[in-house]
């Protein structure tokens, strides 16, 4: 499909400036060279280097499907933009391969390499449109925020990435991956490729902790479709419910 990408020198939020454009058409994308307040994952910011990384947002119209399956959407998210990593490192001659870290940020061994914040707004019980919010470090080799584990493709593969191809390449991965499960689910191989993929879904086990700070080590058990989180303490989490410590 085709891409419309706006390009913003600066903005706060690529996801906030995506949302207020009301009739934006599937596959339009907010991009932007220094990105103020991106987003993250239970609320935390994101750094980037200005004119060094990726802060894009895309949005996409998934013909109504179900709230209830929003999750699915996510998976297939996470999933292309690892591939489209992967794709960069191959180019590179680099061995190096990405794991999407539940829910859906994008790990190599266990280092950050991407975020991913996807808000969802319904009409009824139908997504009316998605907006993935994705940072990924590129080119970027020092960082100074209190990050624990950040990492940059070039760290990995010793060379400088032009960016533009990298956007196009995951955004058109993203939108393809999402409209061809739309018109044709496969719950089944969507599962058994996001496991296949999962950080830390080898089966043994590593340190968590629950939401009242206290550690325990478990092995993840599955990832339902919901998006929920087993582990092999018998317990099932949703998102913010479990921590994972590295």
């Amino acid at each position: 499909m085709s891409l419309e990408i706006i390009n913003l020198d600066s903005c706060a939020s690529t996801s906030a400036e995506l949302s207020a454009i009301a009739d934006a058409p599937d596959g339009t994308v907010v991009v932007t060279a220094c990105q103020t307040a991106g987003r993250g994952q239970r609320g935390n910011s994101w750094e980037s280097q200005p004119g060094k990384n990726l802060t894009f947002s895309l949005l996409i119209r998934p013909m109504d499907w179900p709230a209830i399956r929003q999750f699915e959407l996510s998976m297939i998210v996470a999933l292309s933009v690892a591939a489209s990593i992967d794709a960069a490192f191959a180019e590179a001659g680099c061995k190096a391969r990405t794991k999407v870290k539940w829910p859906n940020d994008i790990y190599v061994e266990d280092r950050k390499i991407c975020g991913i914040l996807i808000e969802n707004r319904l009409s009824g019980f139908k997504i009316e449109r998605s907006i993935a919010g994705i940072g990924i470090n590129v080119n970027q080799t020092t960082f100074t925020s209190d990050a624990p584990n950040p990492v940059s493709i070039i760290h990995l593969t010793k060379k400088e990435l032009s960016l533009r191809p990298l956007l196009e390449k995951v955004c058109t991965e993203i939108s393809d991956s999402c409209h061809n499960y739309i018109a044709a689910p496969d719950t089944g191989r969507l599962k058994a490729d996001f496991m296949k993929r999962l950080y830390r879904g080898d089966g043994r086990e590593y340190l968590f902790r629950e939401p009242n700070g206290e550690p325990f080590m478990a092995s993840i058990t599955d990832v339902a479709l919901t998006g929920h989180l087993s582990l092999s303490n018998g317990h099932t989490y949703a998102f913010k419910e479990i921590a994972y410590i590295i």
